[in-house]
């Protein structure tokens, strides 16, 4: 079994990341022994996955699978962007965050609301050339704080097709149309291809 060490020390987005990525054995940074704090200086999304994956690749010699995520709000010129963990400051909490940019989108109305998550991510392996994905998923900025589900900016972050923010989603229908679930569906495709090659 392939072995894949992924650049998080997020737990709960490992048990996503494995079962989207079953019949790999695939690992947290933390599982591998690796304790590092990597700077994140890309311009997209992209540059920060690829920053990530390669330094860990050095540093143990396996296939690393890494990835950056963010929410772009159009109204806002694509802010907070590749800024998305930082917005407004290192620990500043979401609840702040998310009622901040309620407060910048007052009075805009939805046709100007839009935005979407996306989740670009990097695959080192040695002596390879690194490759990236991207996956997103639209909607628009809501009007309210709503559900209690999720992380991060998805209790703002409104699916009009489904009438609910993605807080508002369990997590087996998150996954199936996430910026992260599908990003790692083109990551498995690219895996399965590398095994088929062998």
């Amino acid at each position: 079994m392939k072995k894949i060490i992924f650049a998080t020390k997020n737990m709960d987005k490992m048990k996503e990341i494995k079962a989207k990525l079953s019949g790999y054995d695939v690992i947290s940074m933390g599982e591998a022994g690796i304790d590092i704090d990597i700077e994140e200086n890309g311009l997209t999304f992209e540059e920060n996955a690829i920053i990530k994956a390669e330094t860990i690749m050095k540093l143990c010699n396996e296939t690393v699978v890494a990835d950056d995520s963010g929410l772009e709000i159009d109204y806002l010129d694509k802010a907070p962007g590749v800024l998305s963990a930082r917005f407004l400051g290192h620990d500043t909490s979401y609840s702040y965050k998310n009622a901040k940019i309620l407060e910048m989108l007052k009075g805009v109305p939805d046709e100007k609301r839009t935005a979407r998550f996306v989740c670009a991510m990097a695959i080192a392996a040695p002596n390879k050339e690194t490759k990236t994905v991207r996956g997103t998923i639209e909607g628009i900025i809501g009007h309210e704080i709503s559900g209690s589900n999720g992380f991060g900016y998805d209790s703002i972050f409104y699916l009009p097709k489904l009438g609910k923010t993605t807080a508002q989603l369990s997590m087996t229908e998150k996954n199936k149309i996430s910026h992260r679930g599908k990003a790692l569906e083109m990551v498995r495709r690219i895996l399965d291809e590398d095994t088929c090659d062998k």
